[in-house]
């Protein structure tokens, strides 16, 4: 009787010792497999030992994976949750050019049309003859309709007037274009202002912002267009986004390069 009762024992330490847990499977792959839902109503402590429990981690705290055979750890990481009600960055598109434009320089008339409206389309001549800075074009895609896209564009303006020492001045516009649509514009005007110092030669920076919201979902495209309205003298150089051709050497493609950097923010949603 106390033989039997001795390997009874025996039996259930060795159960014990080299046990798996199932809960939800009849064939554990662990030493505890859940196969179901888990609520948990307390703390969840890891790294603990026999003899001491686990840490709790902190508030806001994560817990990292530190791969096979190691512990995960509780870790403080510096990003932001976003809550229900949010807008988040979702890409940012930058680009750059030093192409720029010079296809409305001196004997190139203006196309006097000193009014636009959203929605102009990029290719109808009775809204303007606009010529694009081609290296700024971007594709992308929305995915949720409520959104914000915020333009930034801003490129080097230069002109250079027949005489130095007579006053010139050239009125443009440049316009952002959405799927060939006009979303964005500002017009704008640059003088020579006398320039005899350097040879009637005048520098501009021009600069565009703009947010548009609530794009519609799908792909689309941005392009950057420029158009000469009018100008005092036909024969006045004009260039966006460069030099123009008879230069001084006061400037530069680089030091005139157009950039655009277009941010598409979307509203957060965790519904269907």
């Amino acid at each position: 009787m106390k033989k039997n009762i001795y390997c009874c024992a025996a039996g259930l330490l060795s159960f014990y010792a080299t046990a798996q847990v199932g809960i939800g499977t009849p064939r554990p792959k662990s030493t505890l497999d859940v196969n179901g839902k888990t609520t948990l109503r307390k703390e969840l402590r890891v790294g603990g030992t026999s003899t001491q429990a686990g840490n709790a981690g902190l508030n806001g705290q994560v817990l990292v994976s530190q791969g096979e055979g190691l512990p995960p750890v509780w870790k403080s990481l510096n990003v932001s949750f976003m809550e229900e009600g949010q807008y988040k960055l979702i890409n940012s598109y930058l680009s750059s050019d030093q192409v720029g434009i010079v296809t409305l320089s001196n004997g190139v008339t203006a196309d006097g049309i000193y009014k636009n409206s959203v929605g102009d389309d990029i290719n109808d001549i009775s809204k303007g003859k606009w010529a694009k800075i081609t290296g700024l074009e971007n594709n992308f895609s929305i995915k949720n309709g409520r959104n914000r896209l915020t333009y930034q564009f801003q490129t080097g303006i230069e002109m250079k007037a027949p005489v130095s020492t007579t006053s010139e001045s050239i009125r443009f516009t440049c316009g952002v274009f959405r799927n060939g649509k006009l979303v964005a514009v500002r017009p704008d005007r640059v003088a020579s202002n006398n320039n005899a110092g350097k040879s009637g030669i005048q520098d501009y920076i021009f600069t565009l912002n703009y947010t548009e919201l609530n794009v519609p979902v799908g792909p689309h495209k941005i392009e950057i267009a420029c158009r000469k309205i009018d100008t005092s003298n036909l024969g006045s150089q004009f260039a966006v986004g460069r030099n123009v051709q008879d230069s001084n050497g006061t400037s530069n493609a680089f030091t005139l390069e157009s950039t655009m950097k277009m941010d598409v923010i979307e509203y957060v949603s965790y519904k269907n």
